[in-house]
């Protein structure tokens, strides 16, 4: 593949910190777009300054002119490459996924010297394809006090690629670039109450769902139950749908709805559903790899079954029989299991 892979990272000066040191899903943003270029030819950095970025394994391209902002990086990308194109991505796009790179590249040809992704009202100049033939376009616009990327794009010749003609959707364009958008990225905030069964989960959850309630935050609940379960009042006109065969039913109203699908869904599909609420409470999934509050209750165990590095915290109504690495709160401190949460999570 005669491609290689460059990620931009600026000064973050509306963030206030690294935006490539921000974390999504236990990654950071630029783990997690060094994990998704790692099979588009060499991936390398470009950056103001080298803020130890040394622990990812990647070559580190020190802006000379940092003042000139993307199109510097742009420039000593080209100039370092061994290959004709660039993959140019700017960090703070952290849902950019190989396979839109592989998509992009399709469209290289001899009749443009630039490819870049666009929707029907924005252009994004740093996630696109760049050729070695727009360095002397650059390099002049450089010298001559030009460093608005929409110029560039104009004087050379692009292909402008909507992202809406294709199979990924806009989000995988989204950029981060205030810490309000980082807060609303986070959202919902995801986590498991986990335990064994009887040790109080459904009782704890139903408390949090109050406690969170009153800070002014919208929480959506998941229950995992390991075994077939009834989900509609037996003699209903939707249980008897359903009961006749039905794939689907569903029922509305003015104030809510229900639908009951006759097959498994994932949790993450479930989770899709949820993503207008602030936090997301699953119940159960205990080997599950999200954050955890494991309860545990006497009567029915004094140790914990869940792996120690994903909890936050354990509420117990018991001594526990070994130690652990997380704060253990009473089973009954619904505050105190609360401002852990907020403390570990928000």
């Amino acid at each position: 593949m005669n491609l290689s892979s460059a990620i931009l990272i600026g000064r973050s000066t509306r963030m206030g910190r690294d935006k490539a040191l921000l974390m999504l899903n236990q990654q950071t943003f630029l783990g997690r777009l060094v994990q998704e270029l790692s099979g588009c030819g060499e991936v390398f950095l470009s950056a103001v300054s080298d803020r130890g970025y040394s622990g990812y394994g990647l070559k580190v391209l020190t802006d000379e002119n940092p003042k000139v902002g993307p199109m510097e990086g742009i420039r000593h990308s080209l100039q370092y490459a061994g290959t004709d194109y660039v993959f140019i991505c700017a960090v703070d796009m952290p849902f950019v996924r190989r396979e839109m790179v592989l998509y992009l590249s399709g469209y290289i040809s001899s009749d443009y010297d630039a490819w870049v992704f666009c929707e029907k009202d924005r252009i994004h100049p740093l996630c696109g394809i760049y050729s070695k033939a727009v360095l002397p376009v650059i390099q002049e616009m450089i010298e001559n006090g030009r460093y608005r990327m929409t110029q560039l794009l104009a004087a050379v010749r692009t292909k402008y690629v909507e992202i809406e003609n294709s199979c990924f959707g806009k989000e995988t364009l989204r950029n981060i670039n205030t810490p309000q958008e980082y807060q609303s990225l986070l959202r919902p905030v995801i986590f498991c109450v986990s335990g064994v069964k009887n040790s109080g989960k459904t009782g704890l959850v139903e408390r949090l769902i109050h406690a969170f309630s009153d800070k002014g935050m919208s929480v959506g609940v998941i229950k995992h139950d390991g075994h077939s379960f009834e989900c509609d009042v037996e003699g209903t006109d939707s249980d008897r749908f359903y009961r006749a065969g039905a794939m689907a039913t569903a029922v509305f109203s003015d104030s809510q709805s229900f639908l009951r699908i006759r097959r498994q869904m994932a949790v993450e599909d479930l989770i899709r559903q949820m993503k207008d609420v602030d936090v997301i409470m699953i119940e159960g999934m205990k080997n599950s790899s999200w954050p955890k509050v494991e309860v545990i209750r006497g009567a029915v165990s004094n140790h914990c079954v869940c792996d120690g590095s994903t909890l936050v915290c354990v509420a117990a109504d018991t001594p526990l029989s070994e130690s652990v690495p997380c704060p253990v709160l009473s089973l009954d401190d619904t505050e105190g299991i609360l401002s852990c949460l907020m403390k570990s999570l928000f």
